[in-house]
């Protein structure tokens, strides 16, 4: 099992970092997990190409998944099921998430799922955060664990 995040902008505060590498660690113990960071660029070509690289960087069997606010809205034991029939078919789901200007709508469009984190523009990085958090959830879900209370 593999999945990844790749996300426009870098995490520079050291708090956030501790935070996110925790939740990345705790992935870790069900499936194999990587990040990309994208460095921002007002050229959306040039932002596709970052996330094309990136994307591919997971591998042939990697599929988009693009975090925005138009996508499909889900409880958390919803995004545990999607996630589930991505694993089940040895996908390797990769979440992406844009910068200020979101996702190129190309780019997102082709995407295999579009998610929501709900109906609020989030910074990239708390949106990146939210999103770590909420794959440790669902594989505790899938698991029948304790965590999800």
């Amino acid at each position: 099992m593999r999945l990844g995040l790749a996300a426009v902008g870098r995490i520079k505060e050291p708090e956030l970092r501790t935070l996110l590498d925790d939740y990345y660690g705790r992935i870790k113990r069900y499936a194999e997990f990587g990040e990309v960071e994208l460095k921002d660029d007002d050229r959306e070509d040039r932002v596709v190409a970052q996330f094309t690289k990136a994307v591919s960087g997971f591998g042939p069997r990697a599929e988009v998944v693009a975090l925005e606010v138009r996508g499909e809205r889900l409880s958390s034991e919803g995004f545990a099921e999607k996630l589930d029939t991505f694993l089940q078919r040895s996908a390797v789901p990769v979440f992406v998430i844009g910068g200020a200007e979101g996702l190129p709508q190309g780019f997102s469009q082709a995407a295999r799922w579009r998610v929501s984190l709900g109906p609020m523009t989030l910074p990239h990085r708390l949106a990146r955060l939210i999103v770590a958090e909420q794959l440790y959830r669902a594989f505790t879900i899938l698991r029948r664990e304790p965590y999800n209370k």
